[in-house]
């Protein structure tokens, strides 16, 4: 019951509406070879969590050599010198514990949760990948892969209803050369022309400990930690200085738009612009401007679409943060017998309702309850997606501060009915990308009788 404590208190003064300080104490070392290892100590269960962070992802590629972030997140679970292939999984699951890796823009992150006692066998294998994945990759190997990926490719994207527009949002919200133009799982092109040295040279960059974070949180004695971290880590050689991304400046001065066919039935539109980056000013201004105009059923735009008008099968707004360079979107799909330029109307007129009328008190604190809430929901899991271990991670990438829950929660505590207005007047502006997907024309044919 004492461990509960901490969080009984804090669910309890966030209930009555008092702001209260989250504390998510960490040691963090820099071995010789330039990891960085976090460390988080927490006795509620007998769990440990071991979460790397490449910091890597597409938009380190160079265009015509796309795709080879997520590749590798395949390849790394392919075994290494010490690990025969399969076997990965198979000694962390007879272990009791779970792993599992993800990759966007900005960077590559694996994680493995396992009890107490096997965390010696997470950072051997953790450890092995970083070090020795080159001794059992071969060039039949990465072929396996890369059609693992073209197959991904075609289920996630080119064989899904709406999933080109995700590929089509990136084309036309960035420029060629501009890092976030193409998609995190990289193009069949590219795919297909990168020979198994381009794949080395990427691996050889990239993947190595200076260029890496290592959070260990959980059931651990930080001493004793840190010394396993050092004994599977400290012998694997720094990697080269990895150069800095290149951001070219955007080119979207007008309104863009785009019409794709699908195999769908109902026709659905798509609203992008460009906002500023993770944790920069205006960014926290801009998640609430998506929680007003479509979280939840009281929302503006599901009550209206939805709800009151009913031409609209659903409504989603969200800012997609990112590193580099942020987008913010509106899509609506219409329901049956409605148009596209039905929803359009309506969304464009509470858009500029919001940009010429502060929303209502109420409105902000829904939204700052909602991502209370998200935050306490994150901090009772050490582990996985968006755990303590996770967050502690990611903050030190983005911010080089691992204990930045507070900062991060403060700037939606202090927002105003006045700030957010102000953010949708300066982003949501006339220079924006429109995405409408059309159900697919059919040609009917007959036979002569």
């Amino acid at each position: 019951m004492k461990r509960l404590a901490p969080l009984l208190i804090l669910f309890t003064a966030i209930a009555f509406g008092q702001d209260v300080d989250i504390s998510v104490p960490y040691s963090k070392f820099r071995l010789d070879n330039g990891l960085t290892v976090i460390l988080h100590e927490d006795h509620t269960t007998p769990i440990v969590s071991v979460n790397m962070m490449y910091h890597v992802g597409s938009g380190n590629e160079k265009p015509g050599r796309t795709g080879f972030a997520h590749l590798f997140e395949h390849i790394m679970f392919e075994g290494s010198e010490n690990v025969p292939e399969g076997k990965f999984d198979e000694w962390l699951e007879a272990a009791g514990g779970s792993n599992n890796g993800s990759t966007d823009s900005d960077r590559t992150n694996y994680w493995e949760n396992v009890p107490t006692n096997a965390l010696d066998l997470a950072l051997f294998l953790e450890s092995d990948r970083m070090g020795f994945l080159l001794g059992a990759m071969s060039p039949e190997k990465v072929d396996g892969q890369r059609d693992v990926v073209k197959n991904e490719r075609r289920q996630s994207y080119e064989d899904r209803p709406y999933g080109m527009v995700w590929i089509a949002l990136r084309e036309n919200l960035y420029p060629e050369n501009h890092p976030y133009h193409w998609p995190t799982i990289g193009s069949m092109e590219d795919l297909s022309a990168a020979s198994y040295e381009d794949v080395v040279e990427f691996f050889n960059l990239y993947y190595t400990p200076n260029n890496a974070s290592l959070v260990i949180a959980g059931d651990i004695s930080p001493e004793e930690t840190l010394a396993l971290a050092e004994k599977w880590f400290g012998g694997i050689k720094r990697g080269e200085k990895v150069p800095r991304i290149e951001v070219p400046e955007l080119d979207l001065t007008e309104e863009r738009r785009v019409t794709l066919e699908d195999k769908v039935q109902l026709p659905r539109i798509h609203f992008l612009w460009h906002t500023p980056a993770i944790f920069k000013p205006g960014d926290a201004e801009m998640d609430a401007v998506a929680s007003i105009l479509a979280e939840g059923k009281n929302s503006r735009l599901y009550k209206r679409l939805v709800y009151d008008m009913q031409i609209a099968q659903s409504v989603v707004a969200f800012q997609a943060s990112s590193m580099l360079g942020s987008y913010f979107m509106v899509r609506a799909t219409a329901r049956a017998g409605h148009t596209l330029d039905e929803l359009e109307e309506v969304i464009d007129e509470e858009i500029a309702l919001l940009k010429s009328e502060s929303p209502s008190e109420r409105e902000i604190q829904r939204m700052v309850n909602q991502i209370e809430a998200s935050f306490i929901s994150q901090l009772e899991r050490v582990g996985g997606f968006d755990g303590k271990a996770d967050m502690l991670n990611h903050y030190y990438y983005q911010t080089g501060e691992p204990d930045y829950f507070n900062t991060d929660l403060n700037r939606y505590r202090s927002l105003t009915p006045e700030s957010v207005k102000r953010a949708a007047e300066d982003y949501l502006i006339d220079a924006r990308v429109v995405i409408s997907v059309i159900p697919e024309k059919t040609t009917e044919t007959s036979e002569d009788n």
